[in-house]
């Protein structure tokens, strides 16, 4: 029961790989229908995916630290 906190962050990495699964699909697809604008669309997905596999690392660290510091009491 201790480590239902860390299992329960560990939900926050769903969010970010659909994100970027999303992001990857619609990037391709708009490369498609306008191959000009590549450099462009690409440079908007990187910094898109960055930002959401930030998430998804926030995610991960708020796991670890319920872990460790999940038995330690205030007070």
């Amino acid at each position: 029961m201790e480590n239902l906190g860390a299992g329960l962050a560990a939900f926050g990495v769903l969010g970010p790989a659909l994100a970027v699964g999303i992001l990857t699909g619609m990037s391709t697809a708009a490369i498609g229908r306008n191959p000009e604008a590549a450099s462009q669309i690409r440079a908007t997905f990187i910094i898109g995916a960055a930002f959401a596999e930030g998430l998804g690392v926030l995610a991960v660290v708020v796991g670890i630290l319920a872990i460790l510091l999940g038995g330690t009491k205030a007070g």
